[in-house]
């Protein structure tokens, strides 16, 4: 018995790892859906809200997530957040596409080679949260 049950653990195994590529590419295109685009530690996502709404947002976001705003600078279209923690230096751009449209770019940096994705990622969705209510 056990012999059997050990065989139909191995056949099972060995047959569902080809399955694995399908589920990894629908796990990787639902957990994109909420972020328009991350290229090289960078991520993207444009609001249909103006740049002061998503501003306030983002620096709400920011507290939430106990991310201290070291500065603001506005430069044209764009207006840059600097903010520090846990080693991690986090840049905000925010660029106004139309007056009800804003790109927010979001990068989180742990030294000059390393990105941390993730945490760039969780900036947009926590300004996301903030946005919605």
């Amino acid at each position: 018995m056990r012999l059997v049950c050990s065989a139909l653990l191995f056949t099972s195994l060995t047959i569902l790892t080809g399955c694995d590529p399908l589920s990894l590419t629908a796990l990787g295109v639902g957990a994109g859906a909420g972020v328009n685009h991350t290229m090289s530690g960078y991520t993207y996502h444009t609001f249909s809200e103006p740049l002061p709404r998503v501003k306030q947002a983002a620096l709400m976001a920011l507290n939430r997530m106990s991310i201290k705003v070291e500065s603001t600078e506005k430069n044209g279209i764009f207006e840059t957040i600097n903010a520090k923690s846990s080693g991690r230096s986090i840049e905000l751009e925010l660029e106004v596409i139309s007056p009800k449209v804003t790109r927010l770019r979001s990068v989180a940096r742990k030294n000059a080679f390393v990105m941390d994705s993730a945490t760039a990622e969780e900036v947009i969705a926590q300004t996301q949260r903030a946005l919605k209510g």
